[in-house]
Formats: C-alpha cells, sequence, structure tokens
C-alpha cells in the first residue's frame, strides 16, 4: 500500500498537471510527462474545470455587485474562462468543425484540423458555442445560480474526457491524444465519480441525471462521427467534446432554471 505522504504527492502533481494542460496557470507538475503519467492523471481535468467555473462565477457575481445587466455579466464570465484556458476547447471546437465539415478523405480532414487557420465552419460553431452559453447564463440570470451551473458544467464537461479518450482510439499514431495514452480505467471511474458528483450538488439528483444522459448521447454521436471520418479521436475532437458537453449542461440548467 502507498505510504500517505506519496499518495498526496501523487494528487497533488496529477491536479497541477491537469491544470497545465486545460489552463494557462503556471502550476506544471514536476512529474516526468512520459509514461502514462499524462493518461493517469486525466481524473483530475474536471477538478481542474471545477476551478475554472469558479473563475468564471467570481467574475459574473463582481458585475452583476458593481450594476451590470446579467447579458454583460456573463459574456464577461465567458471572456474569463476563455482566457484561463486559452481558448483550448474553442480552438479544438473550431479545428474539428472545419476538419469534419471541410475534409473529403480522411487524410484531408486531419490536415485541415492542424491547420491553425480557421474557416467558415470553425468560425459558425464558435459563433454557435458563446451563442448558447452567453443565452443561457442570462437566462439563469440569478448570481448563485450562475454559479452554480458554470460548476457543474465545466466540471462535467471534462469528467467525461479520460472516458472518451479509453473508448475511442487515436485517430493518428502522433499528436497530443496519441502520446498522452488511454487511462486507466481508475482515472475513468475518479473522473466520472466527481463529475456526477459535482452535477449532483449543483444541479440537483434529477438535474443532474438528465445532464448525464444527454452528455451521454452526445459522446456516442461525437465518439461515432469522429470514428467514421478520421478513424477516432485528436486533440481537437477533445476540445469539441468538452464544448459540446459543456454548452448542454449549460442548456440543461437554464430550462430547468426557466421552468420554475
Amino acid at each position: 500500500m502507498m505510504p500517505r505522504a506519496e499518495l498526496l504527492k501523487d494528487i497533488v502533481a496529477d491536479l497541477r498537471m491537469a491544470a497545465s494542460f486545460v489552463t494557462i496557470l503556471p502550476v506544471a507538475s514536476s512529474k516526468p510527462a512520459g509514461d502514462g503519467a499524462i493518461a493517469r492523471a486525466t481524473w483530475a481535468l474536471s477538478v481542474a474545470g471545477l476551478l475554472v467555473g469558479l473563475a468564471g462565477a467570481f467574475v459574473y457575481m463582481v458585475a452583476i455587485r458593481v450594476g451590470l445587466t446579467p447579458n454583460l455579466a456573463a459574456l464577461l464570465a465567458l471572456a474569463t474562462t476563455a482566457l484561463i484556458t486559452g481558448a483550448l476547447h474553442e480552438d479544438g471546437l473550431a479545428d474539428t468543425a472545419d476538419g469534419l465539415g471541410g475534409g473529403r478523405t480522411r487524410e484531408r480532414k486531419l490536415e485541415i484540423m492542424r491547420d491553425s487557420r480557421i474557416g467558415t465552419y470553425g468560425v459558425c460553431a464558435l459563433i454557435l458555442s458563446f451563442g448558447l452559453r452567453w443565452s443561457a447564463l442570462g437566462a439563469i440570470a440569478n448570481p448563485w445560480a450562475v454559479m452554480l451551473a458554470l460548476c457543474a458544467a465545466h466540471t462535467a464537461a471534462r469528467a467525461g474526457v479520460p472516458a472518451f479518450m479509453s473508448l475511442v482510439p487515436p485517430a493518428r499514431p502522433d499528436g497530443l491524444s496519441a502520446s498522452a495514452g488511454a487511462p486507466p480505467g481508475r482515472s475513468v471511474a475518479i473522473a466520472f465519480a466527481v463529475g456526477t458528483l459535482v452535477l449532483a450538488l449543483t444541479l440537483g439528483p434529477g438535474k443532474a441525471l438528465a445532464g448525464l444522459i444527454v452528455l451521454s448521447l452526445a459522446g456516442l454521436l461525437l465518439a461515432r462521427l469522429a470514428i467514421r471520418q478520421i478513424g477516432g479521436q485528436t486533440g481537437d475532437i477533445l476540445g469539441a467534446f468538452e464544448q459540446t458537453s459543456e454548452i448542454l449542461i449549460l442548456l440543461v440548467a437554464a430550462s430547468f432554471q426557466s421552468g420554475r
């Protein structure tokens, strides 16, 4: 059995590694990135997502406190989360939309996804992403409810990434996704548990169940699409998965909110 001090050290290292991958914060782990360390640390992506959601919620609350409207506050909250993450997931969404929408062959789709330039499909995907999230937060409006929704969305959206990586093979032998490897079952289970717990605590059991259902369906559809068109997943596909999941959770939160 691993000593408690060693276990704590590994947990902190995993948290730092996960945060360094999904944020621009200078918290890189001292643990070597090779030997499956990245895959094992994927359980901590959900925790890093929770921190991103809290940052966006804090900005939203401050904006409301100084007298801004919910719509303006929502825009500032989204800008904050994009800034903290370096728009990593938005970039993946745009590249995925350009590649899957614009390429005719598997090779051309992968080539487009590696191109740093953004095309029409990518622009449309980003407009939809920001528009839907902004509208959802504006509809929720209440600062406390927005905080809970942002925490739920950013945590759950990243909690599903390890499972997606484990179930969908890499589309190519190189790249970030392939080099990271498949997360072990323990990391997948911990991430799922954290995401489910946060969903239940922030949105309630019924809403959490609805969120899990729509996330599962969206993940299966994206997985099938990625496998059929490019043979598997890439870092950009994972970014698209996160963005889709984030949008869906916020829409679930907004729909239940407006229905009260």
